[in-house]
């Protein structure tokens, strides 16, 4: 029997990753210059507190289009082409990129244009993430699809990682070149996005009313009690005990090392992260994946502990370093659980769901932390939500057996898990 190719020798995956890639810079280099220009320009009429509000404000234009959008996503990702559905929203990406470029070119930036480029960009999120995500499984064969989605990561940490730094480099130089930038990056993922050819489509069974198609997508959810699982886990630990908000308060305050002490902070956990993706892209996880999920978050619960009783900036960089490393390799295994346990047309619905938990994981627990901080303290909050992850990581093993049962990432059901058992 011939093994099935390393996804980078499939030209579609290629394609795919170097779109993704090019993308998580851009975005993630745009980011930042709107939180910049979003803060400076308020502080020309507002106090502190208020120009920190708007940046607030931005972040929920982008989470509300996501929340209110979400059941529509998945079913357009489901029922057209999830090629053309990413397509149009990277499209939708470079004519904001293009359009902060000139009214910063211009000097005519102003908020209420970035409020409105941030609705647009949540709008294009909300349609592409559940897109983007299902498509790999389209592109590559189901036994190398874990190693796909490690691939993957590793675009997105290393991107997250550049885009942020590139950004403000380039904004240094000239302001308006970081949304040059940005558009250009947008334009060769939009290009990487036209080289893939035509990929399988999903099928809908039955002739259902096109509502009754979203709720029954959701319910497959719901129903599926790994997948269900799989998603609240991430949703609970990351809300409980993300840190990102209290970084400038620890690099500040309590380790006092400065700007470019935070700056090694806000990294740290990327490179955890990037590190775990390379091994998983040359040695994926194929046995106990359940049990290894679980035993990750408890290792990121651990770490963010560490991470706020630590008053030596080696130790906090290392724990966030751990709890990055943990985080992405929880990551892998929920991913791949939840793409191989879902049948095709529905994966952009459940995609879709796992989206807005992440999402929200990420944005409201910043909202989390910050207001946990200010009633205890920042040490206090980060302990408290460490303690959290592994509390609810407890719990999720005893309320989900299914997570701790799982062995490989094959459904129970289908002849690969078969083949593996045992005679």
């Amino acid at each position: 029997m011939t093994a099935p190719p390393h996804p980078f020798r499939i030209p579609a995956f290629r394609a795919y990753w170097a779109a993704r890639f090019s993308m998580t810079i851009a975005q993630n280099a745009m980011i930042i210059v709107i939180g910049w220009q979003t803060y400076t320009i308020a502080r020309l009429t507002m106090s502190p507190r208020e120009a920190a509000a708007q940046l607030g404000l931005i972040g929920l234009l982008q989470f509300l289009p996501l929340f209110f959008l979400t059941p529509i996503t998945g079913w357009v990702a489901d029922r057209f082409d999830r090629r053309w559905i990413a397509r149009g929203t990277v499209s939708l990406q470079i004519i904001c990129a293009a359009a902060l470029t000139l009214f910063t070119f211009w000097d005519a930036m102003a908020l209420p244009l970035l409020f409105s480029v941030a609705v647009v960009l949540g709008v294009g999120r909300a349609f592409g993430g559940p897109a983007f995500g299902a498509l790999a499984p389209n592109i590559v064969p189901r036994e190398v699809l874990p190693t796909a989605i490690a691939l993957s990561s590793i675009s997105w940490q290393v991107g997250t990682i550049i885009g942020p730094a590139l950004g403000g480099v380039v904004y240094a130089v000239a302001p308006y070149a970081a949304y040059a930038l940005a558009t250009a990056l947008f334009l060769v993922g939009l290009g990487c996005m036209m080289l893939i050819g035509p990929v399988p489509r999903p099928v809908i069974t039955g002739k259902a009313h096109p509502l009754r198609q979203i709720v029954d997508g959701l319910a497959y959810v719901g129903q599926n009690k790994l997948v269900l699982g799989a998603i609240t886990l991430d949703l609970f630990a990351v809300f409980l005990a993300g840190t990102s908000a209290l970084l400038p308060v620890y690099a500040h305050d309590i380790l006092k090392v400065g700007p470019q002490g935070l700056a090694l902070l806000a990294s740290a956990p990327a490179v955890g992260a990037s590190a775990v993706a390379i091994a998983f892209s040359f040695r994926p996880i194929k046995t106990d994946v359940g049990v290894k999920m679980l035993g990750a978050v408890l290792v990121y619960g651990i770490a963010t502990i560490i991470f706020g009783v630590s008053t030596l900036l080696w130790l906090s960089i290392a724990a966030l370093a751990v709890a990055g490393a943990a985080d992405m390799f929880s990551v892998y295994i929920r991913s791949s659980l939840i793409q191989l346990y879902t049948p095709d047309d529905k994966r952009g619905r459940v995609g879709a769901v796992s989206q807005l938990t992440i999402s929200a994981s990420n944005e409201l627990g910043e909202a989390e932390s910050g207001f946990l901080a200010a009633a205890m303290g920042p040490i206090g909050a980060v302990i408290v939500g460490g303690s959290g992850a592994i509390v609810v990581t407890l719990l999720w093993a005893y309320l989900f057996p299914s997570i701790r049962n799982a062995r490989s990432f094959e459904p129970p059901t289908s002849p690969e898990a078969k083949a593996m058992e045992p005679a």
